[in-house]
């Protein structure tokens, strides 16, 4: 098997309950719904990546505060974005 080229598609099945199906080709369109899976697990993985980063930190350096927390929100995502800002 060759592998795979950087820009190229490959097919995947995947198992799914079937009202989850329903609701994603709602939302999607039967024919978006490879590029909305595709951006979700794009997203779940930059999430992990994320998560992996804040663990090593916390590792070092302890748990952060709810400080450093809200100091990160607003670097990443701008000012009003709080728990309480929709």
């Amino acid at each position: 098997m060759k592998p795979a080229r950087a820009g190229t598609t490959e097919n995947l099945s995947v198992s799914m309950p079937a009202d989850l199906i329903a609701e994603l080709r709602t939302r999607a369109g039967r024919r978006g719904v490879s590029n909305y899976v595709t951006k979700a697990v794009r997203h779940r993985l930059a999430m992990d990546g994320l998560a992996e980063i804040v663990a090593a930190h916390e590792a070092d350096h302890g748990a952060l505060t709810a400080q450093e927390i809200e100091e990160a929100r607003r670097e990443l995502f701008g000012e009003g974005t709080g728990r309480d800002a929709v």
